[in-house]
């Protein structure tokens, strides 16, 4: 499997406040979107959310995004190594993700950027 980099997930009170700190420190400008009725803001390596407490919760539990080649190879790798995939394979906007638990309770988000097929 081969790692492509890693985003670091921060939950935050006000997206408004926060991201300019961000974009002078990543030096350029963040993509925002919304998914699920939480804010998120991606500038650099770093991926800000802000929304519902209840939302925000759950987005906790996930330490970090990891960019990855394949999914599919992802998938079969860390199953293979005693992970457990709590949720995917699955289609996104832009490619296919996977959220799983590694052994010593770790929990990440596995990504790429190949369309669905």
């Amino acid at each position: 499997m081969e790692i492509l980099g890693a985003t670091l997930r921060i939950c935050v009170d006000d997206l408004e406040t926060t991201v300019p700190f961000y974009e002078r420190l990543a030096g350029g400008p963040a993509l925002r979107f919304e998914r699920g009725g939480v804010q998120v803001a991606a500038v650099g390596c770093f991926l800000l959310m802000s929304g519902p407490e209840a939302e925000l919760e759950v987005l906790r539990k996930v330490s970090a995004t990891i960019a990855v080649k394949d999914v599919e190879e992802a998938h079969q790798v860390l199953t293979d190594s005693g992970a457990h995939v709590l949720a995917g394979p699955v289609a996104t906007p832009v490619g296919r993700n996977l959220i799983a638990m590694h052994p010593d309770g770790s929990v990440y988000e596995y990504v790429d950027r190949r369309a669905s097929e």
